[in-house]
């Protein structure tokens, strides 16, 4: 058990879009705040303006920092100095500024300890841009500012089906030319620790999907699977990692054969995450793997079409929260369990009989 209810940071992203509202009408439920203490990187003054726009009975308690933390309550901790004008849904430099201001703000008190995950409200990736920020969204920054040398992998999950991408943020025409057989593998590798450490599936089974038509029909339609994603797959499952396919892409998902796997690798961005949010819009959940922090926001973006109308669903953002204690505790478990090994056991036959032996070699952690 935690020594103290987890302390999840929240962004509150785009403040022109649904992000206010979301957050808002998650910790609308005093059973949230049961369940941890949530801690709002944003503006107080921006967060009372969505609120009585779209009278939403949550109260907060402002925070001038993070020592300032109450339980039992929703805080939040002011990160801009200026005054800020809300213009629902509207895409504006100030909005994208203030996002930056939140997620800097929140990164910090992450490392300082102040906090034991992060959830993120959705971003605007035009307006987010700056000097400082030149990524191509979330997840890019998060692995350069507190990866630790780590590499991240995108996960879209709800429940049992989650879908990773090999080639993430990035125009499609470049995909072909970054798929390699060594970043396939690096991907493999990652999802699989994930599945394990984060999600506790002792021998998880990781579907891949091919890059071309129809697998590329032996060529025919594409040779990547032949040169690239097969001879990747089959040094992976050498080491242990049980990955299968290449499967054409086109039936996979509407045939439910990801039901019969742990996760599924897809070699671009909308190749996975278009079928799965016609899956699991509502409630999906982006999970950044492979980092040090524990990261995840809800499936959708800024929803600038309903922004201020009140009818912004808090699904997604609430099952976003869910996951990221979920694999927080999950962590914590196989951390303990790492330092505290089984004694190694072997039989020793003597005559007729077998008599099992305990390893008597002595190390450090003997007591």
């Amino acid at each position: 058990m935690e020594d103290h209810k987890i302390r999840v940071g929240i962004t509150h992203g785009d403040f022109n879009g649904i992000g206010y509202e979301v957050i808002l009408k998650t910790f609308a439920d005093p059973a949230m705040l049961e369940l941890c203490t949530p801690v709002v990187y944003g503006s107080p003054k921006v967060a009372a303006y969505h609120r009585k726009a779209m009278d939403i009975q949550t109260n907060f308690s402002i925070c001038a920092s993070a020592a300032e933390i109450q339980d039992g309550r929703l805080n939040i901790i002011n990160c801009s100095e200026e005054e800020l004008m809300v213009e629902l849904s509207k895409a504006t430099p100030e909005a994208g500024k203030a996002a930056l201001d939140a997620l800097e703000k929140a990164l910090a008190d992450y490392r300082e300890g102040f906090i034991d995950v992060l959830v993120t409200a959705p971003i605007n990736k035009y307006t987010i841009q700056s000097d400082t920020f030149h990524f191509p969204g979330h997840t890019e920054y998060i692995q350069e500012r507190a990866g630790d040398g780590q590499k991240a992998l995108m996960i879209l999950m709800k429940g049992d089906l989650r879908v990773a991408v090999t080639t993430g943020h990035v125009p499609l025409s470049q995909v072909p030319g970054m798929l390699t057989k060594e970043l396939i593998q690096e991907k493999l590798q990652i999802f699989h620790q994930s599945l394990r450490k984060d999600f506790g599936i002792d021998s998880p089974r990781i579907a891949v999907l091919s890059l071309n038509p129809h697998g590329g029909e032996n060529g025919l339609l594409g040779t990547e699977e032949q040169e690239i994603i097969i001879p990747a797959m089959q040094e992976m499952i050498a080491k242990g990692i049980q990955c299968f396919g290449p499967y054409p892409v086109d039936g996979f998902m509407g045939s439910g054969n990801f039901c019969h796997f742990d996760g599924v690798l897809a070699m671009y961005h909308d190749q996975g995450l278009a079928p799965f949010k016609a899956l699991a819009m509502d409630e999906g959940v982006n999970f950044t793997a492979g980092l040090p922090i524990v990261r995840t926001s809800p499936a959708h973006g800024t929803a600038y079409d309903i922004a201020g109308k009140g009818i912004a669903s808090e699904d997604s953002f609430r099952q976003a929260v869910y996951v990221a204690m979920d694999v927080f505790r999950n962590r914590k478990i196989e951390k303990e369990i790492s330092a505290r090994p089984l004694r190694k056991q072997y039989y020793e036959k003597r005559d007729d009989s077998d008599k099992l032996k305990l390893d008597t070699i002595e190390d450090n952690n003997t007591l």
